[in-house]
């Protein structure tokens, strides 16, 4: 449905405010025949999905809760087999429900859960995520963690053949041939590596490749460098706002104590300094992959401020004024 691509973001900030006002609604006991309506229709919906993941095996994790509680297909169709159970149940008694507390109360705890659902995400989309999760938080170390964990699974494979005989399609692995074997009668199809068990031998953080603007990879180089440096994601370009004034005003501080600044983005150089502000001039330019630019920076534009590999702060564009102040109070 590519027709609804510039709208995902909005849809997704209205869905999540629906669902907690639903369940504040179920909670009071207000508007049950209307509340178990869209809860029925909305759980049937989800349950589709997640049937249509775990069935097509196109997406391999929910991303429901993101890092904070990771979900696979599986999980997450479980998970929503158990709500619409119960929302049946609330469903089928929706006439026999009767509401906790007076009208005008309920009206007022739903007011106040409409304007928090909705101020909380602004804040979340303006600033950073409250709860970070991610592999890029604060106190982390990045080259730790595009590392495999120690202790970590490999995926077990088994090599499989399969042959063509008697116009029929067999497949066998490499210690359980039949006892006819012979290339006369079998003819050869394909061979590949089938997964036994899936492991977990996968670091945190993958595809995270800095390239500067020779296109060499200083990925490991300026990640494992000593001292503080200054990383300012940028998605898509340049974009207007105050930040480019604190940011300009942040990289004189930081250029008198001797911390270098690099602006990672995931579209070219030429493109990136074509008419730029004269602060991308005190960053040194990286490229990076836009997915793993907007993994690492959940705002548009994000400041992180490491010491060797290690994230000790980051800020989202609308606390760069915040940013200023810590890189000031650095010696």
């Amino acid at each position: 449905m590519n027709s609804f691509h510039d709208y995902t973001l909005a849809l997704s900030v209205v869905m999540n405010a629906f669902e907690i006002i639903a369940g504040v609604a179920i909670l009071v006991g207000w508007q049950m025949r209307l509340f178990s309506w869209l809860l029925l229709l909305l759980i049937l919906f989800f349950t589709f999905l997640t049937g249509y993941a775990v069935l097509t095996n196109k997406i391999k994790e929910c991303g429901c809760f993101g890092n904070c509680i990771p979900l696979t297909a599986w999980d997450s169709f479980i998970k929503d087999l158990i709500l619409l159970g119960l929302i049946i149940l609330i469903f089928t008694y929706r006439n026999k429900i009767q509401p906790a507390l007076k009208t005008r109360i309920s009206i007022l705890i739903l007011f106040f859960t409409t304007i928090f659902a909705f101020a909380f995400q602004w804040y979340t989309l303006q600033h950073l995520p409250v709860m970070d999760c991610l592999p890029f938080k604060k106190g982390n170390h990045i080259a730790q963690e595009m590392k495999i964990p120690k202790g970590a699974l490999p995926d077990s494979t088994v090599i499989s053949f399969v042959y063509e005989v008697n116009g029929k399609q067999v497949e066998f692995t490499a210690d359980s041939f039949p006892d006819d074997f012979n290339d006369s009668t079998y003819k050869f199809v394909k061979r590949y590596d089938k997964l036994i068990r899936k492991g977990n031998a996968e670091p945190s953080i993958k595809d995270f490749s800095l390239k500067n603007a020779a296109g060499a990879d200083v990925t490991e180089q300026l990640i494992n460098a000593e001292g503080y440096k200054l990383f300012l994601f940028l998605k898509d370009g340049y974009m207007q706002g105050d930040w480019i004034i604190y940011s300009d005003l942040i990289m004189k501080d930081a250029f008198n104590k001797g911390i270098p600044g690099f602006i990672v983005t995931n579209i070219s150089l030429e493109e990136l300094y074509k008419n730029p502000p004269p602060v991308f001039n005190r960053f040194n330019p990286l490229r990076c992959d836009a997915t793993a630019i907007k993994t690492a920076a959940r705002a548009n534009p994000t400041l992180y401020l490491l010491k060797g590999d290690q994230v000790i702060e980051k800020w989202s564009y609308a606390d760069f004024q915040a940013a200023l102040r810590r890189i000031q109070e650095l010696k």
